[in-house]
């Protein structure tokens, strides 16, 4: 498993990025790293580390692309910066997959231009796993496209399906839309018309609306929306996580009994902020494209980073992307081989 990283992308920098790699490097025999970025950040960051150096590789990139750049215009003219180099880097086969925790919009323009999508594949989407009361529903599209089409959708579920079916290998994997009701003729234009889409699709298995409440109930395995409902699902989950588990420490240490009565309750609370902590699941990988990326958090830390690593060597392993391509052909050989997707352009948020 070949990886490339954008070292330059994050918060933290290198150093979080290195930390990670050398840790994956340890655990993994058959794993081999190319990182990108400012030559001497990086080897700063190694400093004291142990490593096989013959399998992580350090390739000079002078320049880097922040957040406030326009992600198409940054793409097209920086093409020193540690960003598009590990892009051409994937492009040309030398590696299997990309990590960056940098711009989303950068990795996402930059993903779509260079790498390019599957062929058939009108839009990519980013997913990203949600706890639940059961196994993690995979919840789709979280931001790559803020407008969106039925038909986008109806790509989305088949993403989404092949994903989850290579990650917890399901046969049956229940696909879920997102909407303001569960009944069919609820929701917005949008919705209704993807409704029929999912519905008319036999191959799917669409088991109807999902209501918000219902996300986290473990009843569904897939959750389909565009990427700015999905946006700000992810948003508001992390915010209130947040919020519940800063309120239930602070309940905690209110007074002497209830620090007590705390101590009981260490280890299950323990385990359920494990479950809602992002560093767990990595990054969200961009699915629909010839090639793997993943956009990691903007603040991941070495943690973060090692799964998102670990989730590469498993969607390479799971041949997520073979998946999604022989998906994308049943569905073609059911409707007669009339394939309606065309290559279309557009802006990514």
């Amino acid at each position: 498993m070949r990886i490339a990283i954008d070292a330059m992308g994050g918060d933290l920098g290198p150093q979080a990025v290195m930390a990670a790699a050398t840790a994956a490097l340890q655990e993994r025999a058959d794993l081999e790293l190319t990182v990108f970025g400012r030559e001497n950040e990086i080897q700063a960051a190694l400093a004291g580390k142990s490593y096989d150096a013959g399998r992580l590789h350090i390739v000079a990139a002078a320049e880097v692309i922040s957040n406030n750049e326009s992600p198409t215009a940054a793409i097209r003219s920086k093409k020193e910066s540690s960003l598009v180099k590990a892009l051409y880097f994937v492009k040309e086969g030398k590696a299997d997959a990309l990590i960056s925790a940098g711009s989303t919009g950068a990795v996402l323009t930059g993903g779509t231009l260079i790498i390019g999508r599957i062929k058939g594949i009108k839009r990519p989407a980013l997913a990203i796993f949600f706890p639940t009361k059961k196994d993690p529903i995979l919840l789709l599209d979280i931001g790559a496209n803020v407008d969106s089409k039925p038909e986008y959708l109806h790509q989305f579920a088949i993403l989404g399906k092949a994903y989850y079916q290579g990650t917890f290998s399901k046969a049956n994997v229940r696909v879920g839309l997102i909407n303001n009701g569960a009944e069919e003729h609820k929701g917005s234009q949008l919705t209704k018309e993807a409704y029929q889409l999912l519905a008319a699709d036999k191959t799917l298995g669409f088991v109807g609306n999902i209501e918000a409440r219902e996300i986290h109930s473990g009843d569904y395995d897939v959750a389909v929306c565009d990427g700015f409902v999905g946006n700000m699902i992810l948003k508001y989950a992390e915010g209130l996580s947040g919020m519940i588990f800063s309120g239930m420490k602070a309940a905690v240490m209110s007074g002497v009994l209830s620090k007590l009565g705390g101590l009981l309750i260490k280890k299950p609370l323990k385990k359920m902020a494990a479950d809602f902590d992002y560093k767990k699941y990595g990054g969200a990988p961009l699915l629909g494209l010839e090639a793997l990326v993943v956009k990691a958090h903007g603040s991941s830390d070495a943690v973060a980073f090692k799964s998102a690593i670990d989730q590469c060597s498993r969607f390479w392993e799971a041949d997520i992307t073979g998946r999604i391509k022989r998906l994308l052909q049943e569905e073609k050989d059911v409707k007669g081989g009339q394939d309606g997707r065309t290559e279309v352009t557009g802006d990514y948020c």
